[in-house]
């Protein structure tokens, strides 16, 4: 019951936060000069992730071992994500996205609401295996706030060329600046995936008690690798950008998501299996 109030209260943080910045949009301030997060708006936003974050680790790790599902993966690359979202607010001015990223955390919120079926871990308690879990999950989190960024990004450049460019993406920050953050925020992720297929591969027998095979999850998460890789590769060779770098950035994003999250709605939700 408590998880399912932390959940709630969560989404309900979210939301108020999503209802005032998309009135702010509405009301139309985009001609008024650019403001950071005011300290209500990040004590409220810190509130919703502190409280998302409590849920999730109560229901994450009941005692010694680890639970995981496809609703609570979902959710806690979210969390993560407005995580490091939050934090870059204190370096870049951001605000036509804090509706996309608290209305996103809303979701995230109530997705073990909905979808509650976990699993247990196999070899949970090991240091080395969580120590893999949480980079990976830093990874995912990262390249699931570029995916969003890319898409703003497709959405913004296409109203640009054709003249029609509505209030909600007049309040994005400059493409320019958001092209940056995009690619630092892939940089970093692409560390910590190389970082996750490395050890995984190397070290498979380890941290999941059977030597390293290549199944789909692996085979999609290192197509994925071969991608951003490509992606980043082509921008410091060919200076690439634009929609080719975001077409990139999505390809990447979706063969990630089908390496676990994928396959984890397809076994519980579709199949309706917990292992």
């Amino acid at each position: 019951m408590q998880t399912i109030l932390l959940h709630l209260l969560a989404a309900s943080l979210y939301a108020g936060l999503g209802i005032h910045f998309w009135r702010n949009i509405v009301a139309g301030r985009k001609g008024n000069p650019r403001q950071s997060m005011s300290v209500g708006e990040r004590i409220t936003m810190l509130g919703a992730i502190l409280a998302h974050g409590w849920a999730l680790q109560e229901a994450l790790f009941p005692g010694d071992g680890m639970r995981f599902g496809f609703g609570f993966a979902v959710s806690l690359v979210i969390w993560l994500a407005v995580c490091f979202y939050w934090i870059e607010t204190f370096y870049a001015r951001l605000e036509g996205l804090h509706g996309f990223v608290v209305t996103a955390g809303a979701g995230g919120s109530l997705l073990p609401l909905i979808f509650p079926g976990q699993h247990a871990l196999a070899n949970a308690g090991s240091p080395a295996f969580r120590a893999h879990f949480i980079i990976a999950m830093l990874a995912y989190s990262l390249f699931t706030l570029a995916a969003l960024h890319a898409m703003l990004m497709a959405i913004a450049e296409r109203q640009l060329h054709s003249g029609r460019l509505t209030r909600t993406f007049a309040n994005l920050p400059p493409l320019l600046t958001m092209e940056t953050l995009l690619f630092r925020l892939i940089g970093i992720a692409f560390l910590l995936l190389t970082l996750t297929l490395s050890s995984g591969i190397v070290f498979s027998e380890s941290l999941f008690g059977q030597a390293f095979r290549l199944d789909h999850k692996t085979v999609f998460a290192i197509i994925s690798w071969l991608l951003f890789g490509a992606l980043l590769v082509g921008r410091t060779i060919w200076g690439w950008r634009g929609r080719v770098a975001l077409r990139w950035t999505l390809a990447g994003f979706t063969t990630l998501v089908l390496a676990y999250v994928g396959s984890r709605f397809v076994i519980e939700i579709v199949l309706g299996r917990a292992t």
